[in-house]
């Protein structure tokens, strides 16, 4: 599926190329968890900015069901690049992934914990069903710092599992769970519909970073000049996303890439400026990578070498 895609795009691409000089446009398949996600913001706006074109780098963000699942697709070689929450490519990497994070996304959670109007306290979670993206993945780090400070822990609720937000949001306002887990605007859709906010990541994990983009070795190796060219229009996407000038034009941008309804992605954009979301520079040192890599050694979650060089290249992230 991927392969027939990736073809299809270096296919079209090819047939678009202008007899007059254009530049020619390197194809880059990037995996992301689901699709239209409000993460992936700055690099909407390069697309629609013509910052990706005018660099001669034609991105195409590919959905798959989990985060754990890009990485696990990037390893294979289906893909060039991921993004995903971040103790998915560490975990790859640890288990002889052949690739490396090189640039931080977001370097603060955005997770609102959301539950159904009858639960008012994370008293009121025990006996009740949370749901997760999976069994080890982004958000169940941020659940358990969010719910040790109230005197719980795993086993006080049943967990259950759904890789997407957007999946998430639908099982708990369909009455199917209790509680869950979701990144904007998909609180603020359980808020309309009634549910519940207990309380927000960004509170207990302003150590670690939340999501990035790794790299393909493979790619890697004969393509360092189109990932510099990614890097350097992405960047421009995330500069002007933080030009306060620009708020209208961001919000029409992501209700076009992600479909979401204007009110929504207005209260988005404020939330992300309000906590700075996106990482301006991307720089892997003192970004708290290496903090997040020893509480996974710590738990038991990586076997290997908790150096931060064996699982990010922080090189990558400065275009030559």
């Amino acid at each position: 599926m991927l392969t027939t895609t990736r073809l299809a795009l270096t296919a079209a691409l090819a047939l678009s190329s202008a007899p007059f000089g254009a530049r020619a446009q390197t194809p880059i398949a990037i995996g992301d968890v689901g699709a239209g996600s409000s993460l992936h913001w700055a690099s909407y706006i390069s697309m629609e900015k013509g910052f990706f074109r005018a660099a001669g780098v034609a991105p195409e963000y590919i959905p798959v069901q989990t985060s754990a699942g890009v990485f696990q697709q990037l390893a294979a070689g289906s893909l060039d690049l991921g993004s995903g929450g971040f103790p998915d490519p560490i975990r790859a990497i640890d288990k002889g992934g052949a690739m490396s994070i090189f640039r931080i996304e977001g370097q603060v959670a955005p997770y609102e914990l959301m539950a159904k109007p009858s639960i008012k306290s994370y008293a009121d979670l025990k006996g009740k069903v949370v749901m997760i993206d999976t069994p080890k993945g982004n958000t169940r780090l941020y659940l358990e710092r969010m719910i040790a400070p109230h005197g719980l822990k795993y086993g006080d609720f049943d967990l259950v599992f759904a890789g997407a937000t957007a999946a998430r949001f639908q099982a708990l306002v369909s009455g199917a769970v209790d509680a869950t887990l979701v990144n904007p605007p998909f609180n603020f859709k359980a808020k309309a519909a009634g549910m519940v906010s207990l309380g927000k990541s960004a509170s207990t994990s302003l150590d670690v970073p939340f999501n990035g983009y790794a790299v393909g070795h493979s790619w890697l190796k004969n393509n360092r000049p189109a990932l510099d060219k990614f890097l350097t229009a992405y960047q421009k996407g995330v500069d002007w996303f933080h030009d306060p000038a620009n708020r209208k034009e961001a919000v029409d941008i992501l209700v076009k890439y992600a479909r979401l309804e204007r009110g929504e992605c207005e209260q988005t954009y404020d939330l992300y400026h309000e906590l700075k979301i996106f990482d301006r520079v991307g720089s892997i040192q003192g970004s708290g990578l290496d903090n997040l890599i020893k509480i996974m050694k710590a738990d038991g979650d990586i076997e290997g070498s908790a150096e931060l060089s064996r699982f990010a290249d922080a090189s990558l992230a400065t275009p030559k």
